[in-house]
This record gives C-alpha cells, sequence and structure tokens, in this order.
C-alpha cells in the first residue's frame, strides 16, 4: 500500500534511504539518470549559448523523465512532491551512486 505521507527525516542522512526505496524499480531509476543527464546537457548549454529556454529544458528534461517513471514505472508519487529539498538532493545522490556503480543502473 502506498503511503500518502512520507515519514519526517531529522536528516538527509536518514531521509536518503526513503528516498531508494522510493525508487526500487530499474526503468524508474534509469529515467532519472537519463533525465538528470539531459539537465545537465542542457546546463551547459544554458551556459554556453546564454539563452535562458535552455533552463526550461532542463527542469522539463529532469522532471519529466522523473515523473514518468514515477507515474508508469514506480506506481508512486514522486518524492518531489512530498520532500522537495531532500528529494533535489537525493537525485544527485542517487546519480552519483549510480555512476560509482554503487547503485545498479
Amino acid at each position: 500500500m502506498e503511503q500518502t505521507t512520507a515519514p519526517r527525516h531529522a536528516s538527509f542522512a536518514e531521509f536518503y534511504p526513503f528516498y531508494l526505496s522510493e525508487h526500487s524499480d530499474r526503468t524508474c531509476r534509469r529515467l532519472h539518470f537519463v533525465g538528470s543527464t539531459l539537465s545537465l546537457v542542457c546546463l551547459a548549454m544554458l551556459v554556453a549559448t546564454g539563452k535562458p529556454q535552455y533552463l526550461l529544458y532542463g527542469l522539463l528534461c529532469g522532471y519529466g523523465c522523473a515523473w514518468v517513471g514515477h507515474f508508469v514505472f514506480e506506481k508512486n508519487k514522486p518524492a518531489s512532491f512530498k520532500r522537495p529539498l531532500y528529494s533535489f538532493m537525493g537525485d544527485w545522490v542517487m546519480y552519483k551512486d549510480i555512476w560509482t556503480r554503487k547503485i545498479p543502473f
């Protein structure tokens, strides 16, 4: 049964295991990874061109891929709806953990 609210966490270190439990589906994690990578590409394009639309493109890539992963594959609500700051931090820690093979891709 899906939880409607995230439990309160005193720190990000306490939150991260919950965050990972919300990303147990491999396809969801892969979509997060792809979305984060595309967001970084858009950020680089923003810096290279100075065109502000790349900020919007980056947000659409990152959140679009992640939300498809949650709604279609994980079948839960994104953690960003529950804990936006910790969730944003979790996205990038998970991204690093996938790159370093701590978490399977």
